[in-house]
């Protein structure tokens, strides 16, 4: 199970990188801080990426984007992959390779557009939407951590989304919150717009029935997957937990258990060459110029 988690953290096909060069280059996160730490164990990334996900469907617009001018439907896994891809490159990446994806990705964005069911107009670059969807991420992670792996202090919640802040500003959510209370501030403004749909039923249904874990995993451990899920729903704050698509489908009893043991033994298991260990590398060498040899 945990040798196939591991692979989620690998780019998925077409998208291969090299994490460990160019020698010495820092990435957008800091190598000492918190978001090194959060985004290295599969559990809670896959569970807080889905979090994520959720809240980001709960909201009109975002939805209408998602869902009109994406693979999901068609490729959940594989959309869902790639995504974690780049949240992986905008905090292990060379900064240099970071923000080349980002740019890449806001050019993409220029071209999605369209009207909400209700009539209502979007844009994906929208800073008001890219606000949302940089908020929901660092909420997403931070708190799948906090909950499945251990604790996080108020200020290491707050230093996730100070360090989230470069990457969301090249995105263009220059008003993404930059602390725990931000993002507080922003949930409790976005709630009563927040609103239940078929769209989000239809995550959850494909959620619970596509293969979204690599192909590594045995038949007979695919209900993890749908445990994954549970444990998405069961970080969702309200207003949006309560919604009917996801009422009743968090963690059941004895689950948050199995959970957390999880996480920990993909925190204790050996990494192999992930994108954490090859970006230690890389930084590593911008280390060891900045200390002087003994010998000198």
């Amino acid at each position: 199970m945990l040798s196939a988690m591991r692979e989620w953290m690998q780019p998925p096909a077409g998208m291969a990188f090299d994490f460990s060069q160019p020698a010495g280059e820092a990435a957008l996160a800091p190598h000492d801080g918190i978001a090194w730490q959060l985004f290295a164990n599969p559990v809670s990334l896959f569970v807080g990426g889905a979090t994520a996900v959720l809240l980001e469907l709960a909201e009109p617009s975002v939805r209408s984007g998602v869902w009109d001018h994406s693979s999901f439907q068609r490729d959940p896994g594989t959309r869902l992959r790639r995504t974690g891809f780049a949240a992986l490159m905008t905090v292990y990446g060379p900064r240099s390779a970071a923000e080349e994806m980002i740019a890449r990705v806001v050019r993409m964005h220029e071209r999605v557009e369209g009207v909400t069911p209700d009539g209502v107009a979007y844009r994906a670059n929208d800073p008001r939407l890219l606000d949302w969807v940089q908020a929901t991420a660092s909420f997403g992670f931070t708190e799948a951590y906090h909950r499945y792996v251990r604790p996080l202090s108020d200020a290491e919640k707050n230093a996730a989304f100070a360090e989230a802040g470069p990457a969301a500003r090249l995105y263009g959510a220059l008003g993404a919150p930059r602390s725990w209370r931000e993002w507080e501030a922003m949930l409790a403004n976005t709630a009563p717009g927040l609103e239940g749909s078929a769209i989000l039923a239809d995550f959850m249904r494909i959620m619970g029935q596509a293969q979204l874990l690599p192909d590594a995993l045995p038949v007979s451990l695919r209900p993890l997957q749908r445990l994954l899920v549970r444990a998405a729903v069961q970080i969702v704050p309200e207003p949006v937990r309560s919604l009917p698509q996801l009422r009743g489908r968090g963690l059941r009893f004895g689950e948050a258990a199995l959970v957390r043991a999880l996480a920990y033994g993909a925190a204790l298991a050996p990494l192999g060459d992930t994108p954490q260990v090859q970006a230690a590398r890389r930084v590593a060498g911008h280390r060891a110029r900045r200390t002087p040899s003994k010998n000198n």
